[in-house]
């Protein structure tokens, strides 16, 4: 595995983890450091000639720096945007948190410094009737970097998400503040509410992107703060 291997974490649908971890991975490669970016659920994807494919996933193959074949860094992929696990009731289709676990895992295998694996939706959407998407995480043992995204109602999903991360037994190593709503009143005063609440370093603020490519991201993250 890895050196560095986190799991990307967002405090909602839509938080922005696909940018973050893009940028994460592009202030990887700034640094000198080897990366790769898997996503291994992705429900939303284009019928293409050479299979399903997601436009976040590809965004995180092309942003790293070790270039993985598609299937590696998006093993299990659903057409339509919908919850993973009702998709794959639609498919019938079982979801295990064992084989996506093993999959990341056989990734991972190529040596790397540092590695994010991507999430589907929020810590507790359901991968079956028994697991969530924390329980791949769990299965890898890895660290967590939480994406909030900046909006109303961010400070409870923020500090909900953090709750349920360490009660699982895993590390919020890092957040990083990603504003989605542009027009958001008191954005200062509720990063300042959620760093003064998390017990977890912030990595970086990333404002409202007209263009929100890996590398305009990667100038707002700092990764010497990440906590290893």
């Amino acid at each position: 595995m890895a050196k560095r291997t986190f799991f990307i974490a967002g405090t909602d649908t839509d938080a922005g983890k696909t940018v973050v971890s893009a940028g994460l991975l592009a202030a990887a490669n700034k640094k000198g450091w080897s990366s790769m970016g898997l996503k291994p659920i992705a429900a939303g994807c284009e019928r293409t000639d050479e299979g399903l494919r997601n436009s976040d996933a590809l965004i995180l193959q092309e942003a790293a720096s070790i270039k993985l074949h598609y299937d590696q860094v998006n093993p299990v992929t659903f057409e339509p945007p919908i919850a993973p696990h009702i998709a794959a009731i639609h498919e019938k289709r079982m979801l295990s948190a064992d084989r996506i676990a093993a999959l990341c895992k056989g990734a991972l295998m190529q040596p790397a410094d540092f590695a994010v694996v991507e999430g589907a939706g929020g810590w507790r959407v359901p991968l079956n009737q028994r697991e969530t998407v924390a329980h791949i995480p769990k299965q890898l043992n890895i660290p967590v970097i939480m994406v909030v995204g900046m909006k109303l109602g961010c400070i409870n999903h923020a500090l909900l998400t953090a709750e349920a991360i360490a009660r699982d037994g895993l590390q919020v190593a890092g957040w990083v503040a990603n504003r989605v709503d542009p027009q958001m009143d008191c954005y200062d005063e509720n990063v300042d509410t959620i760093n003064s609440m998390l017990r977890a370093p912030l990595l970086g603020e990333i404002p409202f992107l007209e263009e929100p490519t890996a590398e305009n991201a990667a100038q707002y993250i700092n990764l010497d703060q990440l906590s290893m």
